[in-house]
């Protein structure tokens, strides 16, 4: 039974919103792990930021006991 011209370009019209769905599907997932990375980058630049004051004032401190 041959194909025709009808077939062969709903065939290639499906694959192509196939192509599209997964391609979408992937963003998504790439944008979430992105989203997670992005959360990640905050929490650890708020300890690093916390961990900068406590030397601070650490050397606060200690400047302080030196000049005594």
């Amino acid at each position: 039974m041959p194909v025709g011209i009808e077939q062969v370009t709903l065939a290639i019209i499906i694959g192509t919103l196939a192509a599209i769905v997964y391609s979408l599907r992937v963003l998504v997932l790439l944008e979430r792990r992105i989203a997670r990375m992005d959360e990640n980058i905050v929490k650890i630049a708020r300890v690093i930021a916390r961990e900068e004051r406590d030397i601070e004032k650490e050397e606060k401190k200690i400047e302080r006991m030196i000049k005594r």
